[in-house]
């Protein structure tokens, strides 16, 4: 593990680096044209008046962050509160150090001291690697669900029934 590396909660001012990360895992996932989340975004979504989601990061010695976890609160039907690993990264030159163990440590303690009774996060098929690392862990990783989701151009253009949008309307949420 590198020597002088500090684990710690992530702040706002840490999100211009996290981003970077970020779009260093798309290059890496092979899809560097898909991130189009912004630092104004992540501001408001991470540190605005409803935060959804928080991370980790790991600093090095010259402050810089070598690796993220970022993760929010999610809900089982069957099971309860979830915590939902999101991403886990380590920048390239800081792999293979015990580093990404480390971070998800972190996480897997959040779940505890937060009462999740389940942790989940998503590993794409073709990376052998983080396969490996997970199941190195006693992870269990899934081939039975299949992910479903809707882009931002899908969302828009869906047609949603009139009484689903009464219901999702800020008066009605506050009910």
């Amino acid at each position: 593990m590198e020597n002088n590396v500090v684990l710690r909660r992530g702040v706002e001012t840490d999100l211009p680096q996290v981003l970077v990360l970020i779009k260093e895992l798309a290059e890496y996932e092979r899809a560097p044209e898909a991130v189009t989340n912004t630092l104004a975004a992540m501001q408001r979504d991470g540190f605005g008046p409803a935060p959804i989601f928080s991370f980790f990061v790991l600093e090095n010695s010259k402050a810089k962050i070598i690796g993220i976890a970022l993760f929010y609160t999610a809900y089982s039907t069957w099971k309860g509160r979830m915590l939902y690993l999101e991403d886990l990264v380590v920048t390239e030159a800081a792999r293979r150090g015990g580093l990404g163990r480390l971070l998800f440590d972190a996480v897997v303690a959040e779940a505890r001291a937060t009462g999740a009774v389940r942790m989940k996060w998503q590993v794409l098929d073709w990376n052998e690697s983080a396969i490996a690392f997970y199941k190195k862990l006693g992870a269990n990783i899934e081939d039975e669900w299949l992910n479903g989701n809707l882009d931002a151009t899908q969302l828009a253009s869906y047609t949603v029934a009139p009484a689903a949008a009464v219901a999702a309307t800020p008066a009605a949420r506050s009910l």
